[in-house]
């Protein structure tokens, strides 16, 4: 099957077959040099009107990491305490601000996007930094590190605590990311076969 793959097999099992969200981590920083090389090649992931709303916030010093990690769920607080960086990823609903550059085919989006309710731009959002956090967790394993994506936080409490209350930033995910440590991988989980997941009509 995967002859039919155009993309190297060592680079299918290291971004996808062997690759595994990672629990705990070695002490090696993250560069910010890599973190820049992962964002520069996943920002060329399709966005709609190329919208581009994610926002990643790196959180490296140890007063921004205690601020995060209070609002962490359960045992997802002891890896962001101790992961050697911690990627808060939000949906930002004035991502319309950007379309003089970043959908300049349609020189009027700004102005329809702003007259637009506020509810509607932030599905938008929403929908489209998901799309990213893929993207991002493709980029991290790309640079041989592993990602640790969590949902399990208050994300209203982040918002508040690193962005204030005006913020048009929603956090979505936080990403723990790094050289993969001592017993950082839960067994592997069973996924659907194809015959169960794709359907032809």
């Amino acid at each position: 099957m995967t002859d039919t793959l155009v993309l190297h097999k060592d680079a299918q099992d290291l971004l996808f077959r062997s690759a595994r969200t990672a629990n705990t981590f070695t002490d090696e920083p993250v560069t910010d040099e890599q973190l820049r090389a992962i964002y520069d090649l996943v920002k060329y992931g399709p966005t709609a009107m190329n919208n581009q709303p994610l926002r990643v916030t790196a959180v490296r010093s140890p007063e921004a990491r205690e601020r995060l990690v209070k609002h962490m769920a359960g045992n997802n607080a002891p890896k962001t305490s101790t992961a050697p960086l911690a990627l808060v990823l939000s949906a930002d609903s004035s991502f319309h601000e950007h379309f003089p550059k970043t959908f300049p085919v349609m020189p009027d989006a700004r102005d329809n996007f702003a007259g637009m309710p506020v509810e509607a731009r932030e599905s938008m959002a929403l929908q489209n930094a998901f799309l990213q956090v893929a993207y991002l967790i493709m980029g991290v394993r790309a640079a041989g590190l592993a990602a640790g994506p969590m949902t399990g936080f208050d994300a209203e409490g982040v918002r508040k605590e690193l962005f204030g209350e005006d913020s048009t930033q929603t956090p979505v995910v936080v990403m723990n990311i790094g050289k993969p440590g001592p017993d950082a991988w839960f067994d592997r989980l069973p996924r659907l076969d194809y015959e169960e997941a794709v359907t032809e009509i």
